[in-house]
This record gives C-alpha cells, structure tokens and sequence, in this order.
C-alpha cells in the first residue's frame, strides 16, 4: 500500500474475530497503519496483548472492573496505554479527530452507538456491526451521507457486493443496470439434518460451522440463517436494493461470496478462501489491494460449485427477517433484540434451537413498530423487544440470568 502518512486506526471490538483478524492484516501493513485506541469486552488479559503489540493511545472496556484489570496488566507489561471505560468512552475513541478508519466489529446492539459516532464525525468506517443498519439503517445512512463519511462493508457477503458492483454505484439500481443482489449462504452445520432432529441441537453443534471461524453468537446465526436474514435487511440499506430484489442462495462451498445479476443478462460474482481477512484488507487498502497473508484459491482444488433454494420450513429465521424489512420502521430493530436473547438462552441451554425462532416470531408479532426515526426510537423498540423476550423466557420456566 502506497502512503507517506500512516492511516489512524480505531478498532471496535478488538477482541473479537473480526478484530483479531483485523490487526493481523495490520501487522503486515507496519508502514501503512497506525493503531489509535483498541476497546474490547470480557477478554482482558487479550486486549492486554494487544496493547503491548501495537501501543495504542487508548484502550476501552465496558465495565469497570475490567478497566482496573487492564490498567493492571498493562502497568506489568510497562505499556503506556490510557485505559478507559464505558459506552461514552467507545463513542470518544471512535470520532477522535486524529482516526481516519473505524473498524466497527462490536457484536450485536452495543456496536450502535459507536458506529454512529464514527459516521456523525465523518469518519471512514469499515462496518463489519450489522446490527447497526439492521437496527438504524436509516438514520445511519442519513448521518454517513450527512457528514461526508465513507462506508465500506466488512462482511464477506457485502463486501463481495460491493466490488461486483461499478464502482461510481450511488444506490440507483436503475442507473447502473443491476437487476438483483445475490446473497450466498453456506447453509450451516444443518442443511441436511432432519427437521425432526433440530430441536436436539446443541450449542456445540451450532458452532461448529463447517466453513467459516465465528463467534459463538454468530455461528448460532448462521446454523438458524438468521444471520443471513440480517444481512439481507443490511444488504437493502447498504445498496438502496428492495427485498423483493435480494436472493438468497445456498452455497456450500462459501466460495462464492456473493453476486450481483445485471439488466443485460451478466451475473458477476467475487471468490475467494473463506478468510475474513479478505474483505477487510479489501477495506482497510480500498481503493488500492494489499496483501491479506491469505491463500490462493485453488480452483481444481474446489472442483464443483452447488447452490440450492433455502428451505424456509427448516430456517424460519431468514422469512422472519424479510418479513421485518417488508415491515420497515423499528420492527428489524425488534426482530434483532429477540433474536439476541434467544440465542444468548440457546447457548446458555436455557432454550431449545427450534424455539429460537418461535421466540423472536412471538415478539415480532407482539411489540409495536415505531418509525426508527431517532435513536431514541430504536433504543426503545430494543429496549421493549428485549423485555418482551424475557417474559417469554419466565412464562415457560426459562428465566434468564
């Protein structure tokens, strides 16, 4: 990568795959980046090592408790890090004027608020969060367009989107010959497994993706396709595509990451090793390609490529999701904060895999929509949507921690 000033990074959610995976590409890159603040959640003695590794000004955790641990470590380690704690504190590191990029990989609703603040301050932000625009897509987008920051996907699948399509796309399907996005999905560890036999899984299984290295909370997301399903309602707000205009097509292979199909009959895909490595050193060079540390996809070595209609009887989550968009307003938002309690219940064997999607169907269908037109608005539907899983939870014994 060709640059006489290093590129200030913040990374949301250091700890995590995502974040992970996001300093190692760094690490390859010691003349092009330069790490300003790393925040991370419950895994300290890590955010530690990533401190001392590459020293960044700040360091964020939620709770402080877990500020006092790190201060502690990193004091052993003689690393001069200023550790600092709370949402505000994620909100700070993520809009400080000296940071040119944003990692955003906060998993789930806490990713929210610092997303947005590095979109209000006009930042560029590599969004890898995507309850963000699941839950607040238009009032995200209307603060990136707002205040001139730049929003380039991390997710394989938008990511993929996203170079498939011209490069000067502004969100007019029309203008620029795109008739459909194509969504790629590996179908998860239980494409084939008999329905009858879903209700017996375990968090062990769940996370067992045959592909792709997640976390826990998004391997869940996957085996249930839920996590496609929000990547749908993303996919709408990242391209200004309908639904009716967004596919999903399982995939096994997870070769393909996805496709955009054109007017004139050309469907035009990007491949590559499952390695999210890739779409974030797409991000972190765009517009110019740097090195990942990932492999060549051999081609002879894969052999075959299959796709395959999803099953809705067997993923109900993924019709839960389009039934949200179809929705609009909070009801995504609603959608979202059920499903996170009901897989936080699932890996906590507190609920059946089955009933992940009866639980997040019965609070669609029960909390009010509002019209997400502040984050008030959603903060109140999460807030409502939550509670309202819970009680599901306490009504059938299941009462959560």
């Amino acid at each position: 990568m060709s640059a006489s000033v290093k590129q200030k990074l913040t990374v949301l959610g250091a700890t995590g795959t995502i974040g992970v995976n996001t300093l190692d590409v760094v690490a390859r890159h010691p003349d092009a980046f330069e790490v300003v603040a790393l925040t991370g959640n419950g895994q300290v003695e890590r955010l530690s090592q990533q401190c001392v590794q590459f020293n960044p000004r700040y360091a964020v955790v939620l709770q402080e408790s877990a500020a006092e641990q790190l201060r502690s470590l990193l004091r052993e380690a003689g690393c001069q890090t200023e550790v600092l704690c709370g949402v505000e504190a994620l909100e700070f590191v993520s809009a400080l004027p000296e940071v040119d990029n944003v990692m955003a990989a906060i998993v789930g609703a806490a990713g929210l608020r610092p997303s947005l603040a590095a979109a209000q301050a006009g930042k560029r932000v590599l969004l890898a969060n995507k309850e963000t625009l699941v839950m607040s897509g238009r009032l995200f987008m209307d603060a990136v367009h707002h205040n001139g920051a730049v929003l380039l996907p991390i997710d394989s699948e938008h990511n993929a989107i996203f170079q498939a399509l011209p490069r000067d796309y502004n969100g007019d399907m029309q203008r620029a010959g795109v008739s459909k996005i194509l969504l790629t999905a590996s179908g998860g560890p239980f494409r084939r497994t008999p329905v009858e036999d879903l209700k017996q899984v375990t968090p062990e299984q769940a996370c067992a993706h045959p592909n792709w290295v997640m976390g826990r909370k998004i391997s869940v997301d996957s085996a249930t396709m839920m996590n496609k399903g929000l990547e749908v309602i993303e996919a709408h707000w990242l391209f200004n595509v309908p639904g009716k205009d967004i596919q999903v097509v399982i995939h096994p292979q997870s070769v393909i990451h996805s496709l955009v199909q054109y007017v004139d009959g050309s469907v035009l895909a990007e491949l590559g090793n499952p390695d999210m490595r890739t779409p974030i050193a797409y991000a972190l060079g765009y517009p110019e390609r740097i090195d990942a540390g990932v492999g060549q996809l051999d081609l002879f070595k894969v052999a075959q490529l299959n796709f395959e209609q999803p099953d809705l009887d067997r993923f109900p989550c993924l019709r839960l999701a389009f039934e949200a968009l179809e929705r609009g307003g909070s009801a995504p938002a609603i959608l979202n904060a059920a499903n996170e309690v009901a897989v936080a219940a699932f890996l906590d064997r507190r609920l059946a895999f089955t009933d992940i999607a009866r639980l997040n169907e019965e609070v669609l269908q029960t909390v009010s929509v509002n019209a997400a037109a502040t984050l008030e608005e959603v903060i109140a539907a999460d807030q409502v949507a939550r509670a309202t899983a819970q009680n599901w939870l306490e009504r059938r014994g299941m009462q959560a921690a």
